[in-house]
């Protein structure tokens, strides 16, 4: 169990139930089982990931699941997961919710298993991110602003994890950590309710995820990257409670906030990279 929770990184997961509550905030839809597919969907993506990757960690990462041992490469091809998040979509909103869900999943696979190590990579999972966010929305058109925020700020943060085992330039860190910014202003226009709060949890989200970049800039190092690209995972979830009070939802806002510094523990023992 333990290797099965290190595999698809699963306190990670907390990063998840954001995006379909963001949708369901700027469409005004209540959350639903769109947030139990999003987070089966996105297990599946990770599961994957290191399917692909497994002869390649079998010498960058020798102590992840597979290469390890702990774990079959055919338990990592996450076919049941894809399944269960479909079916959890199909719950949620019959047609109009499996037709995000299908492109979803298949942006999935297709990063995995073709895309990633592309220049197309980093925009297949800003794609799979927009996704997840409309997936929770009843009118994807009125989720569309708040989902490519959600998806640039998923571009940036894996096109500097491409550099967590060899280290990076400066600039790298730098040119990311003034993107985080940018898009923190960018997210203030999106919605125009509760400003304070939005304002303070989409500000936290810039000063969290940018330190953490010019920390890596100064340092560029693997290990610093590594540190930075988890600040970047972990800050999509002020920016999702920043964006869902601007939506009108403070309450809803507040309780995905609150799921930060249990993400950051638990981060601690499963990594999220």
């Amino acid at each position: 169990m333990n290797a099965l929770v290190e595999l698809v990184r699963a306190p990670a997961a907390l990063t998840v139930p954001g995006d379909s509550l963001v949708g369901a905030a700027v469409s005004g839809r209540p959350a639903n089982a769109g947030l139990a597919a999003s987070v089966c969907l996105y297990w599946a993506g990770m599961a994957l990931n290191d399917y692909a990757d497994r002869e390649l960690d079998a010498v960058e990462r020798p102590e992840r699941p597979i290469p390890s041992g702990r774990v079959r490469p055919s338990t990592a091809l996450a076919t049941g997961l894809t399944a269960a998040g479909l079916g959890l979509a199909a719950l949620a909103g019959c047609r109009k919710a499996l037709g995000v869900a299908v492109p979803l999943a298949a942006t999935v696979w297709a990063y995995d298993l073709a895309l990633q190590d592309t220049p197309l990579g980093p925009v297949g999972t800003a794609a799979a991110r927009a996704l997840d966010v409309l997936l929770g929305a009843d009118e994807v058109g009125r989720a569309v602003p708040a989902a490519l925020t959600v998806g640039a700020h998923t571009l940036a943060i894996t096109v500097l994890s491409r550099s967590e085992v060899s280290g990076a330039t400066p600039l790298l860190p730098a040119t990311t950590a003034a993107a985080t910014g940018v898009l923190g202003l960018v997210a203030m226009k999106v919605g125009a309710s509760h400003p304070v709060l939005g304002g303070a949890l989409l500000g936290g989200c810039s000063v969290t995820v940018g330190s953490a970049h010019l920390a890596a800039a100064r340092d560029p190092v693997p290990r610093q990257v590594r540190r930075a690209v988890g600040a970047g995972i972990h800050g999509l979830i002020p920016l999702q409670a920043g964006l869902i009070a601007r939506a009108g939802r403070w309450r809803t806002a507040l309780a995905v906030a609150a799921l930060f510094p249990l993400a950051r523990k638990l981060s601690r023992k499963v990594s999220p990279t």
